[in-house]
Order: C-alpha cells, then structure tokens, then sequence
C-alpha cells in the first residue's frame, strides 16, 4: 500500500509542478496582456485619433503591437535575452510600406507601438514581487502616453497637417521661386503654409502635384 502511494505521487508530481506552471504563466500573460491592450486603447483613442483624425491605420496598430508582445512573451519563457528582443523589434521595425505612402508620424506611431508591445512582454525585476512588477510596468505605459500627448499638444509645437494639392503654375514651381510658391498657397487656400514637396509633375497637362505642409490655427 505504501510503495503503490509512492508510485503515485512520483506519478503526479509532474502534472502537478506542471499544472502550477501553467497557471503562473497564464495568470502572467493575462496580466501584461490587459496592460498592453489598455495602453494601445488609451494611445489610439486620446492621442492618435484627435490629433489625425484617422482610423484606417488602427488594425495595423493593434496587430503589430500584439504580434510582437505574443512574440516576444513566448519566446522569453524559453530565455530569450533583451538584446535578441531587441534583435526582434528591429526586424520589425525595417518593414515598410511599399503598395502605399505611409507619413513619417504614422510610421513614428507604429514603432512605438511596437515598441509597448515588447516591453510589456520582456520587462522583468529581478527579486521583485509580480503587482510590483506590474505596477512598475503599466507606470511605464503611462509615462509613454503622458509623453505622446505633450508632445502632440501645443506646448511644444504647433500642430502640423499636410493637403496634395493639383497646382498648374508651373512658373512657380522651382527651386529659385520657393518662397513665392509658398505665398501663391498661403493666399489660395487660407492655410498657414509653412513649407510644400513637389510629388509630382505631369508636363502634358503642365500641372504638378503637390504636399502642402501648415499649421493648424
């Protein structure tokens, strides 16, 4: 009777240890998972969105962030160091939009999305309980949003927004005549126009396309 319990607890000790695992890293996944999905919430929602009013790019916000938190928390049970999440983050961060024109601040958004979703996954305090962890963690979150709505609001600078614009004086469009072309615009559309890139120049039509950049009033 006593060897046939000994058996069986040599049996059920592993499913056991293995069972207590389990639930430690589901608990852990849950947990960073919830902080990561509420900071890309709040990012998106309270400053991306009134500030450029667009929403097409939330999807592939939203997937970039988890793609690589799943990643990155995955492979860290497996002792995956910083400099190789980093590795990772990288290999990321060098994929670009081709098919499409993508603005600089669009793409800016989009790392540091990539950004949160590796260090809610990796971050870790060695001798530290697992709230304070998380606490430490999402204070990390907060700072990153509180810092995205400075800068984006008019403390640091003047919110800035670009139109294309079809311009048929091609007089104007030249090096040599830059600022002239900037006043024609200023007076043609209202805008605060501050600086323009030629995108385009059709000679058939003798018209270009061009990037206006101004300052919201």
């Amino acid at each position: 009777m006593g060897l046939s319990l000994f058996l069986l607890q040599i049996a059920t000790d592993p499913l056991l240890q293995s069972a207590e695992a389990f639930e430690k890293i589901s608990i852990k996944l849950l947990v960073r998972l919830m902080i990561d999905l509420a900071s890309v919430v709040m990012l998106i929602n309270v400053v991306y969105f009134p500030v450029y009013k667009k929403r097409e790019l939330n999807f592939t916000f939203c997937v970039f962030n988890l793609i690589i938190f799943l990643v990155c928390f995955l492979l860290n049970k497996v002792d995956l160091s910083m400099g190789a999440a980093f590795g990772l983050f990288a290999v990321f961060s060098m994929l670009r939009y081709r098919t499409e024109e993508i603005s600089l601040k669009d793409m800016t958004y989009l790392f540091l999305f990539i950004a949160l979703g590796l260090v809610n996954a990796v971050t870790k305090i060695k001798d530290a309980s697992n709230s304070y962890e998380y606490i430490f963690i999402a204070g990390i979150n907060a700072g990153v949003i509180i810092l995205a709505v400075l800068l984006e609001s008019r403390l640091f600078s003047k919110k800035e927004n670009t139109k294309i614009i079809n311009y048929e004086r091609m007089d104007l469009v030249n090096e040599n005549n830059k600022s002239l072309l900037v006043e024609d615009l200023k007076k043609r559309t209202g805008l605060e126009v501050h600086r323009v890139s030629v995108m385009k120049i059709d000679f058939v039509n003798d018209t270009a396309q061009l990037k206006v950049y101004y300052y919201e009033r």
